[in-house]
């Protein structure tokens, strides 16, 4: 993804000179940031394993389901080639990466280019399809995560016999990519659960099912909070909040909380953002002090409008 995408109202914020040594990725950075993830998911293995048979083993499922919802940063970043400097790193771990969450990567691709492209436009943003919630049921039914599995098993079903309805936004000549992403990712699923109901293990149920399910809701109350209650015009500055975020979730994140510098400058790596945030702090319209204030403020404006989104 490129700077043709930045919005017009960012062009002054930083100078040519600034953005080009803010835009220099890193295979070494990248490669740390993954391992610390990989090895917090490694620590949460263990914590399972070890606590199996006890009630304990809840939270440490539900501490590994953070960890993996996660890596939907890791795809992000990937899907913009910023997260490695090599080309076959940013596909070869975008698409591990989201297996997890059986969200293709290869689709997602598309799908989150052309949300750029056309951020909070309700007719042309896929991100907004559905809608953000108009109630406060609506709120909590997309924060239990059950319309997004939903919608998993359909896209992926969908786009396994070449049905690209409603996705128009993937270009003709990369359905065939697609496809074939999609089919290898069904047959990676099929393989593990084959393989695991041969053997009579639950290890899938265990370091990964549960997991996820139980992590799924934060990851939607997450990202509830990136444009609900923005502008719906093409101001980058409006359109799109950054949340001042402790530095685990920051971590955990690969730094998505800038989430308007990334989409003002999406050619900028994970690492630079913060730096890039100093710069341009001064001129957002929307930084929030934390996730928990910014879902409240959402649902309390549902409430007190009802039929609309905060």
């Amino acid at each position: 993804m490129t700077d043709a995408s930045v919005n017009r109202s960012s062009h002054r914020l930083v100078s040519p000179a600034e953005l080009k040594a803010l835009s220099q990725r890193s295979d070494a950075r990248g490669l740390a940031r993954l391992a610390i993830h990989a090895g917090l998911i490694g620590l949460s293995s263990y914590a399972i394993w070890r606590t199996q048979g006890t009630l304990w083993v809840l939270p440490a499922m539900l501490v590994q389901g953070l960890f993996l919802v996660s890596l939907f940063a890791t795809i992000h970043e990937t899907v913009h080639y910023t997260a490695f400097r090599s080309r076959w790193l940013n596909e070869a771990v975008g698409w591990l990466a989201a297996l997890p969450s059986m969200l293709n990567s290869t689709y997602y691709k598309h799908f989150h280019l052309a949300h750029h492209r056309h951020t909070q436009d309700p007719a042309r943003d896929p991100e907004l399809t559905p809608p953000p919630p108009t109630t406060r049921g609506e709120f909590w039914w997309r924060i239990t995560a059950i319309p997004y599995w939903i919608g998993r098993f359909r896209s992926l079903g969908k786009l396994a016999v070449g049905n690209f309805a409603g996705a128009d936004f993937v270009p003709e000549k990369a359905r065939g990519e697609v496809v074939r992403s999609v089919r290898m990712m069904i047959g990676f699923y099929v393989l593990v659960l084959s393989s695991a109901a041969v053997t009579g293990s639950a290890w899938p149920l265990l370091y990964w099912i549960a997991p996820v399910i139980l992590g799924q809701p934060f990851l939607r109350a997450y990202l509830l909070t990136e444009h609900t209650g923005c502008s719906e015009d093409a101001n980058g500055l409006t359109n799109t909040r950054t949340t001042l975020a402790s530095w685990p979730v920051r971590l955990l994140m690969w730094n998505m909380p800038f989430h308007v510098e990334h989409h003002l400058y999406p050619s900028i790596p994970f690492h630079a953002l913060p730096a890039l945030h100093v710069k341009v702090r001064g001129d957002l319209a929307h930084l929030a002090p934390g996730y928990l204030p910014t879902l409240r403020t959402i649902h309390t404006d549902l409430g007190a409008n009802p039929g609309r989104a905060a």
